[in-house]
């Protein structure tokens, strides 16, 4: 093997080895490759844990026996739903538009209300 007179982009110090090397172990190469991409796996991540919570809360709003339930825009608030995020849009027939976090959706109704919904398997 050649030694080169190299650092390591992570923490400096003086590596041995193939030329090409770039860090002097797996913690240091672990440890740049995370600090390379936080910021964009923060951004999924706050998301991601967003749009699990908005599930949560639908799933435990609307009971496990009944298709559909009716809650008010204000109770959704007061769980911590944020309206901001959500998976994918379900447009019916008469133009109705469901928004889902996953298998749960919700429409939108007249006086801040919303109906909840559970996505049929299979749809």
């Amino acid at each position: 093997m050649d030694t080169v007179n190299k650092q390591c982009i992570y923490c400096g110090k003086d590596l041995r080895g193939r030329a090409d090397k770039k860090f002097c172990d797996d913690y240091c190469r672990n440890a740049y490759n995370n600090s390379q991409n936080s910021d964009r796996t923060r951004m999924v991540r706050n998301i991601n844990n967003a749009l699990r919570k908005n599930r949560r809360i639908l799933e435990s709003l609307l009971p496990a026996h009944e298709a559909t339930a009716k809650v008010s825009r204000q109770i959704l608030q007061t769980e911590g739903f944020n309206f901001k995020f959500f998976t994918h849009q379900y447009q019916t027939r008469k133009g109705d538009v469901y928004l889902f976090c996953y298998e749960y959706g919700y429409l939108p109704l007249e006086g801040d209300m919303f109906l909840l919904v559970r996505q049929k398997e299979g749809q």
